[in-house]
């Protein structure tokens, strides 16, 4: 009984680790074939552009209309989650401290 239990072990205990093999294996070919960091990269650059838009046409005045503060801020979120720099920081920062217009 001990050596079928031994044997059970041992097959779960290699079936483990094959599966833990495959997971980290599966993400980097995912990513290679489907251009995972590609995408993500394009992602992070459109938000970017969009929030440097929004900045260079407001900053002169230092005002903002109340949809385009909370786009930039959902905009801002989405490009930190996705590994963004800190080049928008600043800008960021600067945007926060602008008079909402309603």
């Amino acid at each position: 009984m001990l050596a079928k239990f031994e044997q059970i072990t041992a097959i779960l205990g290699c079936i483990s680790a094959f599966a833990t093999a495959a997971v980290l294996m599966i993400k980097p070919l995912r990513d290679k074939v489907l251009g995972g960091k590609d995408i993500i990269s394009g992602l992070k650059c459109l938000l970017r552009a969009d929030m440097l838009r929004i900045y260079y046409k407001h900053h002169a005045e230092n005002t903002i209309r109340q949809h385009e503060r909370e786009n930039f801020e959902a905009q801002y979120r989405a490009y930190k989650a996705l590994g963004g720099n800190s080049f928008i920081d600043d800008i960021y920062q600067e945007v926060k401290k602008w008079e909402v217009e309603s």
